[in-house]
């Protein structure tokens, strides 16, 4: 299984992981940041959660592109 974790005092909002894994990631609308989407999160947490196996090449993919390494993939 894998866990993701977002840092969101590292979070810029720049919307890379939102765009490359639009299915687990999204924006916060109130502070702008990238929170993961509400069915894949762990203990109702917006920054931990852990995606389905058909999500998790995306997943870690947008963990990638993370201009400032906010997201860290668990496994």
């Amino acid at each position: 299984m894998v866990r993701v974790r977002i840092d969101k005092d590292a979070c810029i909002g720049c919307g890379a992981c939102w765009a490359l894994a639009p299915n687990f990631f999204e924006q916060n609308e109130n502070d702008g940041k990238s929170q993961i989407v509400e069915q894949y999160r762990v203990g109702g947490d917006a920054t931990v959660g852990e995606p389905p196996a058909d999500m998790v090449d995306d997943v870690k993919s947008a963990a990638e592109g993370c201009p400032v390494e906010a997201i860290k993939i668990e496994e």
